[in-house]
């Protein structure tokens, strides 16, 4: 496929998926069938960011067939998506369970697929009456759809008016950070510093894929935006540019949940600048 075609796509699937329009359905329902592998996966969490907007049963419908998608990360976003729909994707979960349990399937899909198990089941218990959840913010008692999708958005479970109170004040938080992208690496992806600049352009001389600054819960609790995700080596890259007391508070605060989670993350550093190349690898060939 064409690359700015690819793009045009990839655009669109995340612009729908913020639309919070119902009409988007036909759409992306288009674009989970597109020869991209990104598009799909984009395509595939932009329904799961509907729910509660899109027909639960026909959007289920179409991202079940996803699970068996050749691509790993598709199989991951969907089994993401999945779970927004909490007791209505209940049809998924034989196929969840085999995704977790094929000894061949990468790990952080193995990890998607358990946490989207546990939240459909949780949600089916939720709808049968058998268990209780309350909003962590205002105490309401949840139904299971708003347990589904507060689960999938925050890992904490929110009814909907707090949902959108917090999903709110992220995306406002979120748009800051973008605003503070100013400096272009030589593939387009604009980063915020001269030392992010020259991993990015060390990665894409090395032909190693990466993803910039996406936001990634690891921790039950805590959301973090790692500076680099490696999708192939199933490893982080941070890039410690500072050197005030609060920011090596909440950089120390980081590597603990790393460490805490198993996670593999390389730490670079602006002393590390001159000798980037060796050092970046060299300890990526460690990780392998």
């Amino acid at each position: 496929m064409n690359h700015a075609n690819e793009r045009k796509l990839c655009a669109r699937a995340t612009s729908l998926g913020e639309s919070a329009d119902p009409g988007a359905f036909d759409e992306l329902v288009g674009l989970t069938r597109s020869e991209s592998p990104r598009a799909r996966r984009l395509a595939a969490s932009a329904l799961g960011k509907l729910a509660g907007i899109v027909p639960a049963k026909d959007a289920v419908a179409v991202l079940l067939p996803l699970l068996q998608d050749i691509h790993p990360q598709v199989r991951q976003y969907t089994a993401k998506a999945l779970s927004a729909f909490g007791a209505e994707a209940e049809p998924a979960l034989p196929d969840l369970r085999n995704l977790y349990k094929n000894p061949t399937e990468k790990d952080y899909v193995q990890r998607s697929v358990l946490r989207a198990g546990k939240t459909i089941r949780e949600a089916m218990r939720i709808r049968d009456q058998q268990a209780v959840h309350t909003c962590r913010r205002c105490g309401k008692r949840l139904a299971p759809d708003e347990y589904a999708r507060s689960m999938r958005a925050f890992q904490r479970p929110f009814c909907d008016p707090c949902f959108d109170e917090i999903y709110l004040d992220r995306r406002n938080f979120e748009t800051k950070v973008e605003l503070q992208k100013t400096i272009r690496a030589k593939d387009g992806t604009l980063v915020q510093s001269d030392g992010e600049r020259r991993i990015a352009e060390l990665l894409s001389t090395e032909n190693i894929r990466y993803r910039y600054d996406e936001r990634f819960r690891i921790l039950d609790g805590y959301a973090i935006r790692p500076d680099f995700y490696l999708p192939e080596y199933d490893v982080y890259i941070e890039y410690w540019g500072m050197d005030t007391a609060d920011y090596k508070i909440g950089m120390l605060k980081k590597q603990k949940i790393y460490q805490q989670e198993g996670k593999r993350l390389i730490s670079l550093y602006p002393e590390d600048k001159p000798r980037l190349r060796e050092i970046l690898l060299g300890k990526l060939e460690r990780l392998k």
